[in-house]
C-alpha cells in the first residue's frame, strides 16, 4: 500500500509482552506482534499513529465477564492441565499471566479512549480479539474475553446501551456468542467457514456461515448487507471489530480464499459504516497463521494502517 498523508491519529494500545509473554516453542505465531509493530514504525512521526502501553486490567474488570473462580484459578497459576491443553498457548510460562492482563486491557484502554471522544472515534490493540474464551474457561489461544470485558466496562463506565460485536475471523465468535447469548444489549455478529474450528459451535446473534474456498466477492457482498441491516435494526452505541485476517488464502487455519485486496476492501466497509453512523469503533488484530506469516503480517498492517485513516493502493 502506498502510503500518504493520514486523515487522522490513531490511538493504537501495544506491549512488547505480547510477543515476549509466550514461549518461543508454543504453536502460535508470537511474532506477528512485533512484525507488525516494526511494519508501522515511524508513524508517530507523521501523525498517523499514537502509540499507548497498555498497563495490567484491573481485576474487578476481569470479573464482569468471567467467573471468579476462574479468575482466580488463572491468576494464581491453579489452572488444571486439562484446561490449559484446552487454551492451547503451551509450553505455559508464568508470564504468560501477566502478557495477559496487559493484552486484554490493550483494548479495554481502547474503548475507555473512543467513548471518551465520542461519535465516530477510533482506536486499537496491535493484539486481542480473544473471542474463544467463555465466562469460565479459555480455548483455542484465548484465556479472558477481551471483546466481552470491553462490552461490559463500556455498558458500566459509559452508561453504553448498545455494543455490537463485529467478528470478522474466520473462525466463529463462540465464547463471544455464550457469554452474550441472552443478552440484548449485545448483539455478536460472526462471519466464520462453517467447516472450522470451533468444531462444537454457538449460536450467535447472527451467523454468516461460509462454505470452504470462498472467495472475495461473496464475503464483502454480505458484509455490506449485514452492516445496513445493523444499522436499521439495532443502532449500536459501540462497534468492537474482531478484524482477524485468517481468512486469507494462505492461512494455514483458515480454509477461505480471500485476497489482501479483498481483506483491506472488509476492513474499509466496516470503517465507512461506522464513521457515517458516527459510531466510536475499537479494532482488534484477531487470528493470522499465514504461510509464510508474512502474509498475515501484510494484511495486519494493512488493517492499522487503514484504520489511521492512510490511503494508498
Amino acid at each position: 500500500m502506498a502510503i500518504e498523508a493520514p486523515i487522522f491519529m490513531l490511538h493504537l494500545w501495544y506491549h512488547p509482552i505480547y510477543t515476549d509473554g509466550l514461549d518461543p516453542e508454543a504453536r502460535f505465531p508470537r511474532e506477528r506482534y512485533q512484525l507488525v509493530r516494526a511494519g508501522l514504525e515511524g508513524l508517530e512521526l507523521v501523525g498517523g499513529i499514537c502509540w499507548k502501553q497498555p498497563t495490567p486490567i484491573a481485576i474487578d474488570d476481569l470479573r464482569l465477564a468471567h467467573d471468579s473462580h476462574y479468575v482466580d484459578e488463572f491468576l494464581s497459576g491453579n489452572l488444571s492441565e486439562e484446561k490449559i491443553r484446552r487454551i492451547g498457548l503451551r509450553p505455559w510460562i508464568e508470564v504468560i499471566v501477566e502478557r495477559t492482563l496487559i493484552l486484554t486491557n490493550g483494548t479495554v484502554s481502547a474503548t475507555r479512549h473512543v467513548l471518551e471522544k465520542g461519535k465516530g472515534a477510533r482506536a486499537g490493540n496491535l493484539g486481542g480479539g480473544t473471542h474463544h474464551a467463555y465466562f469460565d474457561f479459555g480455548s483455542g489461544y484465548c484465556i479472558f474475553n477481551d471483546l466481552a470485558i470491553a462490552a461490559r466496562v463500556a455498558q458500566r463506565d459509559f452508561d453504553v446501551e448498545r455494543v455490537l460485536i463485529l467478528d470478522l475471523d474466520v473462525h466463529q465468535g463462540d465464547g463471544t456468542a455464550s457469554i452474550f447469548e441472552e443478552d440484548p444489549s449485545v448483539r455478536t455478529v460472526s462471519f466464520h467457514c462453517g467447516k472450522n474450528f470451533p468444531f462444537r459451535k454457538m449460536r450467535s446473534d447472527h451467523d454468516e456461515i461460509f462454505e470452504e474456498g470462498t472467495e472475495d466477492a461473496e464475503f464483502l457482498l454480505a458484509l455490506e448487507n449485514r452492516l445496513k441491516k445493523e444499522s436499521e435494526t439495532f443502532e449500536p452505541d459501540l462497534i468492537l471489530y474482531q478484524a482477524g485476517v485468517d481468512s486469507l488464502a494462505t492461512d494455514r487455519l483458515g480454509h477461505l480464499a480471500m485476497t489482501r485486496e479483498g481483506l483491506r476492501t472488509r476492513n474499509e466497509l466496516v470503517f465507512t459504516h461506522a464513521e457515517e453512523q458516527g459510531i466510536p469503533l475499537v479494532v482488534t488484530m484477531g487470528g493470522g497463521y499465514g504461510i509464510p506469516i508474512e502474509t498475515s503480517v501484510a494484511a495486519h498492517t494493512d488493517l492499522f494502517l487503514q484504520a489511521a485513516g492512510y490511503l494508498g493502493e
